[in-house]
């Protein structure tokens, strides 16, 4: 990460814990990552403050996101008015299909099809290069009246009141043990457009109108 300009890690559950005494050598002197890293409960938690995440993946998961290269990733984070993420996952699994719902997209590095097999360590080198390697005088193509995807938290916040409505009108009763995979669909309806701040506080209004009951003389 220091190699390429970047220090802003978050750790989500470190197996081993955080501090973590082996991290220090293994990081030959890259220690202000290390003393700034921060720890979180959850994916969801850490992606708070972002505008963009991307999740890393080399396999095909049954989630519908647009898929960018790095090339393609560090142009939009250049390009946003807001801090972006990439999220990667632990080096033997990779990211869980819950993880990466999180995510607005998905960070794919091009390989060799016979042979794709990439450790955390290098995925993380490239997708840094990139970045690095651009700058802030590359610039993606941007949407006109549009000031960047909405803050994580924000995102979550939608998706939250959203579920709870469901959940009260009964929404995930018909389908016993439906209701994760039910959840899952939600999210990744909610996550993959990258609505803006505006467009999510729309969203909540409309959801908060929808549960409030029906105004006596209202039109059907």
């Amino acid at each position: 990460m220091l190699n390429f300009g970047l220090t802003d890690l978050r750790l989500v559950a470190p197996r081993d814990g955080w501090p973590n005494a082996d991290a220090g050598p293994a990081a030959s002197g890259a220690d202000i990552v290390l003393e700034q890293a921060r720890v979180f409960d959850s994916v969801a938690d850490a992606c708070s403050g972002l505008g963009l995440v991307f999740g890393t993946t080399v396999r095909g998961r049954d989630l519908i996101r647009r898929v960018v290269t790095p090339l393609q990733a560090a142009a939009e984070f250049h390009a946003l008015p807001a801090p972006g993420g990439i999220l990667f996952g632990p080096e033997r699994t990779g990211l869980e299909t819950e993880d990466l719902a999180v995510a607005h997209a998905i960070l794919t590095i091009p390989v060799n099809p016979a042979f794709g097999s990439l450790n955390l360590a290098q995925a993380v080198l490239v997708a840094a290069y990139e970045w690095y390697r651009q700058g802030s005088d590359m610039a993606a193509a941007t949407l006109v009246n549009h000031d960047g995807p909405a803050p994580h938290e924000e995102l979550e916040g939608l998706i939250g009141a959203v579920d709870a409505q469901l959940a009260r009108n009964g929404y995930y009763n018909p389908v016993p043990g439906r209701a994760a995979a039910a959840r899952l669909v939600m999210r990744n309806l909610f996550t993959r457009p990258e609505y803006s701040a505006g467009e999510v506080r729309t969203l909540r209004g409309i959801i908060r109108g929808l549960s409030m009951p029906r105004r006596p003389g209202a039109p059907d």
